[in-house]
């Protein structure tokens, strides 16, 4: 069973599942965004980003990038032990969440005491907080994946592919990396003076994905970006109380205006477009699925289709050697 004690489902590295997570955590003006570059005019209107969440293919590596914290800091920063397996999605979340300042940011009821109630456990206990809290599993593990077959997780090769969500977040001027696997948060150093933290992380993380073999693409970034849509409604009423103090409006002003609605549009077509691909997500369409090839095989109509999937398999195999 997915939502067992102890056992949680991998999570998909998308924008729209992660902030459906977090809304379904109670929180509120924050949303996730994949970011394909960290520069540029389009990364731009996602300031301020808040946290950025990593997924590489995991290696054994026992060298940490930097010191790992052992002092005070740890009475502030809030870091959790990855004590099972597939949870370090829920966790890299979670790790933004539960340290970001930003006044954008409500963390609601249900964080809010989570954090409080474990602000003075050591890391192991945290994370032994958070794999038990019936919220945070039964958020997660309702994107499970709907399969026919129970697999035994013992049996996977160690060839296996295994990828891994880790943070980066700001914290008191400070860049920090918070893994899970990791003993304690990582100091990756100062952030300097007026400097957008994001640009000094991004050498950093550059200097990570050159660790790997040439050609390796399998990496993900996303950040934890304000609320768009608050955002822009923000801008349009600043915008209106200048023209309520002006007492005329300007030809440019009603353009800004019309620029920041399309934008809200925009991000609410988003919005249910996720959604849509969410219910999808978590709908078990597998019943369906076996009544649809009972039906065929009732009929005749299953292994004449098997034949003809069969050969255009081998004829497509075919064409790919020519």
């Amino acid at each position: 069973m997915a939502d067992a004690a102890g056992n949680w489902c991998l999570i998909e590295s998308d924008p729209g599942v992660f902030s459906e997570l977090i809304k379904e955590f109670g929180v509120t003006g924050v949303q996730v965004e994949e970011l394909y570059t960290l520069e540029g005019k389009q990364f731009e209107s996602y300031l301020p980003v808040h946290g950025l969440i990593f997924l590489f293919k995991w290696v054994a590596d026992s060298e940490p990038s930097g010191p790992i914290v052992q002092d005070h800091r740890l009475d502030t920063i809030f870091f959790a032990k990855q004590v099972i397996n597939n949870a370090c999605a829920t966790q890299a979340i979670l790790s933004i969440l539960m340290n970001c300042k930003h006044q954008d940011l409500n963390l609601g009821d249900n964080l809010s005491e989570l954090k409080e109630f474990c602000q003075s456990f050591d890391a192991h206990m945290k994370g032994l907080t958070i794999s038990n809290s019936p919220v945070i599993r039964s958020v997660h593990n309702s994107f499970a994946r709907q399969t026919l077959f129970e697999f035994d997780s013992k049996s996977a090769s160690k060839d296996d592919e295994v990828y891994h969500f880790v943070s980066y977040v700001p914290i008191d001027g400070k860049l920090y990396e918070l893994d899970g696997l990791k003993d304690g948060p990582i100091d990756l150093g100062d952030i300097p003076p007026d400097t957008n933290w994001v640009d000094f992380a991004k050498p950093i993380i550059g200097k990570r994905i050159d660790k790997y073999t040439a050609g390796e693409i399998h990496f993900n970034l996303m950040g934890v970006i304000s609320d768009r849509v608050t955002a822009y409604q923000k801008q349009i009423e600043k915008i209106q109380k200048e023209i309520e103090e002006g007492g005329m409006d300007t030809d440019l002003q009603q353009v800004e205006i019309a620029r920041f609605k399309e934008r809200i549009s925009e991000e609410k077509s988003k919005e249910n477009m996720h959604k849509v691909e969410n219910i999808r997500r978590k709908h078990n369409y597998l019943p369906l699925i076996v009544e649809i090839l009972k039906t065929l095989a009732k009929e005749g109509q299953l292994m004449p289709l098997y034949e003809k999937a069969k050969q255009r398999a081998q004829e497509n195999a075919s064409k790919k050697l020519q």
